[in-house]
């Protein structure tokens, strides 16, 4: 007898969060290429999706829900499952359709995956339909997720907080940077079209206060550009409050993996400030290839980088960026231990956890 493992894959089409949109294609194929023994895996598609997923190579079948992305976000947080639940179902996202099922007479399972909790922790900064939609999806996750996937203890204990009735039910398996994540041969070429000179500091994450605090705090100092990574919504605002000179600053929007690798090879530091219970996408990315990384201080940045980067405090992080680059050692010694602690992550990894998971269940 066959096990068909069905993945929902909803952002192949509209994406709503880069990131999670790369990770799900990442889990996906991970899946495929680690399925045991007599399992596939099968996908569940919005209903513009279907053409994008007959893309990926080895899927047995997919199941087209109803409705387009939107619908769903409007549909399955009110049970609506649209005829394509069932079975075994495992979501990258929380995004999937949650309902009642029998466990243990029926082989079905549902497993969610949430990989940040910034709508709950910065609702402000999302659309209150988006906020309405995942909170709903929380709540039917208490009610009917047999299992919710999260990439660090830290993000373990704070869903807890806001789904305590998930206790219990929560498992952590963390992220990586996309396969064969590595600086592209035209590394030169692509820094050449985004504006971004051969030696460069990144700032990554964090609020329009603390991309303002950190390019403030550099500012006297004429060493080197600044590349900001996952800009705050009003970065323009912040690099003119900051007083640093606008063309030291290189806002390159969204990048794909290729062009994100090739403006790391650039730079001498990564300062990773976002602080929230969210897996630290681009500080792992940079320690795959070897950039220090000064991190401010976080229960997610302790965990998840360990001894691979530089924590401190917020107020702390310019000190702490000094250390780093104060000498060739310290700059070889920081690169090293980066590296080191960026061959913990691989999808393949993740991939491997989940099928045990569902094994498990």
């Amino acid at each position: 007898m066959t096990t068909v493992l069905r993945v929902v894959l909803d952002q192949l089409v509209d994406v709503a969060d880069a990131d999670t949109a790369e990770a799900s294609l990442e889990v996906a194929r991970a899946l495929l290429e680690t399925a045991p023994a007599k399992c596939e895996v099968a996908a569940v598609v919005p209903s513009d999706a279907v053409d994008a997923a007959g893309a990926m190579v080895g899927l047995t079948q997919t199941a087209r829900a109803p409705f387009p992305r939107t619908g769903l976000l409007t549909s399955w947080p009110m049970g609506i499952s649209g005829g394509v639940a069932g079975g075994l179902l495992h979501a990258p996202t929380l995004l999937a359709p949650l309902v009642k099922h029998d466990r243990a007479h029926d082989n079905e399972q549902t497993v969610v995956t949430v990989w940040d909790l910034a709508v709950w922790e910065t609702p402000a900064l999302f659309p209150r339909a988006t906020v309405l939609a995942h909170r709903a999806l929380l709540k039917r996750a208490e009610k009917h997720a047999d299992a919710v996937v999260v990439p660090a203890h830290a993000i373990a204990d704070r869903l807890t907080q806001h789904a305590p009735k998930l206790a219990g039910r929560i498992r952590v398996i963390p992220g990586a940077a996309a396969t064969g994540f590595r600086v592209p041969t035209d590394a030169v070429g692509r820094r050449r079209a985004l504006g971004v000179p051969d030696r460069v500091a990144v700032v990554a994450g964090g609020t329009e206060e603390q991309v303002r605090d950190v390019l403030a705090s550099i500012a006297g100092e004429q060493t080197a550009s600044v590349v900001v990574f996952d800009e705050p919504a009003d970065v323009a605002g912040a690099i003119a409050a900051a007083g640093i000179d606008r063309d030291r600053v290189i806002v390159p929007g969204r990048l794909d993996a290729a062009d994100r690798a090739a403006v790391l090879d650039a730079a001498v530091i990564v300062i990773a400030l976002h602080e929230g219970s969210g897996f630290p996408w681009r500080a792992v990315e940079a320690m795959v290839l070897g950039v220090p990384v000064v991190a401010a201080d976080s229960a997610v940045h302790r965990e998840v980088l360990l001894d691979g980067a530089r924590v401190a405090p917020f107020a702390g992080l310019r000190d702490a960026a000094g250390e780093v680059l104060s000498s060739a050692e310290e700059l070889n010694r920081w690169s090293v231990r980066s590296a080191d602690r960026g061959r913990a992550f691989s999808w393949r990894d993740h991939a491997e956890r989940v099928w045990a998971l569902h094994a498990e269940l």
